[in-house]
């Protein structure tokens, strides 16, 4: 596949000048709201977005090193209550993402709740499905709302990769086990006697699949490869996505960051991984999982992150009835899956045109993208992936392509790359992000998608709520 992609799609129309480029349309700021038809259905019930919050997203180690998971969702609950004014016995039910999860607290959407005061009598549960974990928490709460089950449903993610879970070898754990049923001190001195220093050794969590047994990174490099993208524009890319971040933070437009104490430690207000550099600095760094010829950097991938994200869903009826002024429909959706080995990051390629059919609707009627950036390289593949009618033909079955979004309307708020990117948490920055750009931009239309682990992938279509 790599060779045919590479010999086929090398002269891709994705343009590397994302800088200059975004100076030209920042016209775009101030588009007037547009006329368009709506997407509701007739017998399906409108859910809106009334809000969305999230912790300032942290590189895992740093100020919330200490703290649990739990910790961090209920931080993003307890904002998210303070945010809308909702009574903490007004939601009908809570669902969570998460991908890597603290066995003390398994279902991290239930604790946190406790934690954060909401009644006892709301169930919660925890979903997990990648780096699309909170994005599953959205719909499962559409689901929820569209089938009549609930009026109002709080959705959301949280990752902690500052404290990941390190187990013993499996032997160790076996003999532990027999350990804890042993009836004699003979039994436990002949177990004891058993292990072995090999025993000892840990087993550390890496992010790689588990049907391949190849690291995201490698993937994303080989995938970059594939399509012919360089290292400048990957580079380009990443460096895009601090610039527009950093100029968001500057200007105020990332308003679903809420403040968070720490215990013991500072009040934290904003992201700690928004760093504008330059391509010299950028270009110093060695490639860091195809070495030594591969492309993908430090620089240009997503780093660990720590944080937790929160979103208050409801039916359109309940909402006015309350007295709240929706930020966005939440429309239509998909999900799909392809092959892990070769198209694990190809997620947004797979599902955007998808979802647009589903809607009656093309690229050029979206007026806000914000995909998921994991790699540089993963964006701009999917980018050239998109843009290609031979891909779409040959691996889609499609008569001809989606087209690719266009670059000024594309995750001009930063993304991944630099806001970071907690597993479980970024599917509701995503949408949250879309609602609010909606808002800013006079848009009608947004288009959030984004690959995940197994070769998964993820689509929604939010759509302005009337102001």
């Amino acid at each position: 596949m790599a060779s045919m992609l590479l010999n086929s799609i090398r002269s891709g129309s994705v343009s590397p000048s994302w800088a200059v480029r975004f100076a030209f349309f920042k016209y775009f700021l101030s588009v007037q709201t547009k006329s368009k038809k709506t997407l509701a259905r007739p017998g399906v019930k409108n859910v809106v977005l009334v809000d969305g919050v999230r912790t300032p997203f942290l590189m895992s180690g740093t100020t919330y090193a200490d703290l649990m998971p739990h910790d961090l969702a209920r931080a993003a609950l307890q904002g998210l209550l303070k945010r809308t004014g909702i009574p903490k016995d007004a939601v009908d039910y809570i669902v969570y993402g998460t991908v890597i999860q603290e066995v003390k607290t398994s279902n991290v959407a239930r604790e946190a709740a406790l934690g954060a005061g909401f009644s006892d009598k709301i169930p919660a549960h925890t979903v997990t499905m990648a780096c699309i974990s909170s994005n599953q928490a959205m719909t499962s709460g559409v689901g929820l709302i569209a089938a009549g089950q609930c009026d109002a449903v709080v959705a959301g993610g949280v990752e902690f990769m500052s404290d990941v879970p390190i187990r013993h070898s499996r032997k160790m754990r076996k003999t532990m086990l027999s350990l804890n049923k042993a009836k004699t001190l003979g039994q436990r001195l002949s177990l004891i006697g058993s292990i072995r220093l090999a025993h000892l050794s840990p087993e550390l969590p890496a992010v790689a699949e588990f049907s391949t047994a190849e690291t995201m990174g490698h993937s994303a490099d080989r995938l970059a490869a594939a399509f012919g993208v360089s290292r400048a524009e990957q580079d380009e890319f990443a460096l895009r996505s601090h610039m527009l971040a950093k100029k968001a933070e500057d200007e105020g437009l990332l308003q679903d960051v809420v403040s968070f104490k720490v215990p013991g430690r500072d009040i934290v207000s904003k992201d700690n991984g928004i760093r504008p550099s330059s391509m010299a600095q950028m270009s110093k760094l060695k490639p860091a999982f195809i070495k030594p010829h591969g492309t993908v950097t430090a620089a240009n991938s997503s780093f660990l992150t720590d944080g937790a994200s929160a979103v208050l869903l409801m039916s359109e009826e309940k909402a006015l009835a309350m007295g709240y002024k929706p930020k966005a429909y939440l429309r239509d959706f998909v999900y799909v899956s392809q092959d892990p080995k070769d198209q694990l990051l190809l997620g947004p390629t797979y599902a955007t045109p998808k979802v647009l059919e589903r809607a009656g609707l093309s690229m050029s009627d979206i007026d806000v993208f914000e995909f998921h950036e994991a790699f540089a390289g993963q964006i701009l593949a999917n980018l050239k992936a998109m843009d290609s009618d031979w891909f779409a033909q040959t691996y889609m079955g499609r008569k001809s392509k989606v087209g690719s979004p266009a670059m000024e309307k594309f995750n001009l708020w930063g993304g991944s790359l630099s806001l970071g990117h907690p597993f479980g948490a970024t599917g509701c920055r995503l949408a949250t992000t879309v609602a609010h750009r909606l808002q800013k931009e006079g848009g009608q239309y947004g288009l959030v998608a984004a690959c995940a682990a197994g070769g998964q992938g993820h689509a929604m279509l939010i759509e302005a709520y009337p102001q």
